[in-house]
């Protein structure tokens, strides 16, 4: 059984606000025929499903539609057009440290969170040590958020959402939070989601990790599906064109593969 399902979903904005300055001219734009035709689609004609069980990696340049595309999955953006079919409970990772209060502590802001993601305060109880301890806030847990760096509030936020036990798993460029070894405890339990049987989707830049972790990927470009099959093609088919573009453009920075070096040769 399919988790998620997309059917030729379109999202659009209007590339310009016209400005109406006084009553009168509203009331000739109302009565007006004339129609909005100058749209930006965010995504456009995107097809794909994603088996239970499964995990997707989505890639793309900046502005391609891979948040847009967690945002509908998520149900926090509606379609323009299409349909959505999600299957099962939701943990999305889109925005780290969404929904948190700057003035709550560490402390308060892991049962204020986890509230919101539909666990019982006794849940939270319960999973508190492991949160902390797999955060490293240590004595800051009861400091005011405020005074968090943004990747001491990443942490945390990815700790919070990663404790419970979702069927499906949202992830936006969660491969670069935290330092080295912080990246490697997420990898570790993305890999231990995946073996669970959770279906995740999984955005990320780092093309190495993504390859690690899923088994599929999805091109997104300018909003569209550009391919969609076997990771180990996808990318090295993604690599090669950003190579190419790179050399017409001149100097542009490649996507990282490994270690922050582009891989040579596009490969």
């Amino acid at each position: 059984m399919n988790a998620i399902e997309f059917h030729d979903i379109g999202v659009r904005h209007p590339l310009v606000h016209r400005r109406i300055p006084t009553l009168k001219e509203w009331f000739i734009s109302r009565a007006s025929t004339e129609t909005i035709d100058n749209w930006f689609w965010a995504l456009k004609n995107v097809t794909f499903s994603v088996q239970k069980g499964d995990t997707l990696g989505i890639i793309g340049g900046n502005g391609a539609g891979k948040s847009t595309l967690l945002r509908v999955a998520a149900g926090i953006i509606t379609p323009s057009e299409g349909e959505a079919v999600v299957r099962g409970s939701l943990a999305p990772l889109i925005e780290l440290g969404t929904g948190f209060d700057g003035e709550l502590t560490g402390l308060e802001n892991i049962y204020f969170n986890g509230a919101l993601l539909g666990r019982s305060k006794s849940e939270i109880t319960a999973r508190m040590p492991y949160i902390v301890e797999f955060a490293g806030i240590g004595a800051f847990i009861d400091a005011p958020l405020r005074t968090y760096s943004t990747g001491m509030v990443s942490r945390l936020a990815f700790s919070i959402a990663t404790t419970i036990e979702p069927d499906i798993l949202l992830l936006d460029e969660i491969l670069s939070v935290g330092d080295a070894t912080f990246k490697s405890k997420c990898t570790d339990r993305i890999r231990s989601f995946r073996d669970r049987g959770t279906t995740i989707l999984l955005v990320s830049h780092d093309l190495k990790g993504l390859a690690e972790l899923c088994a599929k990927t999805l091109w997104i470009e300018r909003g569209t599906v550009r391919e969609y099959g076997p990771s180990a093609e996808v990318i090295e088919h993604y690599l090669e064109v950003s190579e190419a573009a790179a050399e017409s453009a001149g100097n542009v920075e490649l996507p990282e593969f490994d270690d922050g070096t582009p891989e040579p040769g596009g490969g």
